[in-house]
């Protein structure tokens, strides 16, 4: 049976992205106070003043203009439970592997490190999680595999495509990179992060948790940890 921890298996890859992103944004944001519309506006913005007007106007909170981006991703190699909090994302369009469709009868789930750290907490997690695939593969047999997926668990694997417009990605980060954001989904939202700053570094520069850009916002809840260091050196 195949058995994955979080930082085996797990592939996130940036498909796709609004070229010109950051001269894009910057000339929607210019064209609300200028005469000239933003095809005209484009035209005047190169990379650096694109970047100057987008650090501005994220500094000030004013993240309606970078709605304009749009970034697609596919992650792959995650379990269900970290899908189920992806999805609570409403401003994004998701694709996932569908349970009815693909056949499931070779197992593999991912297992959270704090269970395969201890033996016997591993050993009896693998056990139960063959007999979810030891029933899966009998029912499948007898019934449709869209019924038959009733007893696969959460951590079962799967991959979603993700695309979210950048102030949507903003907010994804602001708590799924936090410290007290639950691990599988902090790590896929670390990468995306990381990919998303290589071709758009001025409209993610200050993108993260709170602490980040400031005090923790979470108060008595605060890990006291800030990752501001750590997400900034992001490569």
């Amino acid at each position: 049976m195949a058995r994955r921890s979080p930082h085996e298996d797990m592939k996130v890859t940036l498909l796709s992205y609004t070229k010109d992103a950051e001269r894009l944004c910057a000339a929607a944001a210019r064209s609300c106070y200028s005469k000239k519309g933003a095809s005209r506006l484009l035209e005047e913005i190169d990379e650096q003043k694109a970047g100057k007007a987008i650090s501005e106007i994220t500094g000030m909170g004013h993240h309606s203009v970078i709605e304009h981006a749009y970034y697609t991703f596919s992650v792959e190699g995650v379990s269900r439970a970290l899908t189920h909090q992806l999805v609570r994302h409403r401003i994004a369009s998701f694709s996932q592997q569908s349970q009815r469709y693909v056949s499931l009868k070779d197992p593999t789930y991912v297992t959270p490190p704090s269970i395969a750290q201890d033996p016997e907490l591993k050993e009896e997690f693998e056990a139960l999680m063959q007999r979810a695939w030891d029933c899966y593969r009998r029912l499948s047999e007898k019934v449709p595999a869209e019924d038959a997926r009733y007893v696969l668990p959460n951590a079962c694997t799967t991959n979603i495509t993700v695309t979210m417009n950048a102030r949507e990605l903003w907010h994804f980060f602001s708590l799924r990179c936090c410290n007290r954001a639950q691990h599988e989904i902090r790590q896929v939202a670390d990468e995306m992060l990381r990919q998303v700053k290589q071709v758009s570094p001025s409209l993610f520069s200050e993108a993260g948790p709170g602490c980040v850009r400031g005090p923790c916002p979470e108060g008595k809840m605060s890990c006291g940890k800030s990752r501001r260091q750590e997400l900034k050196n992001l490569k």
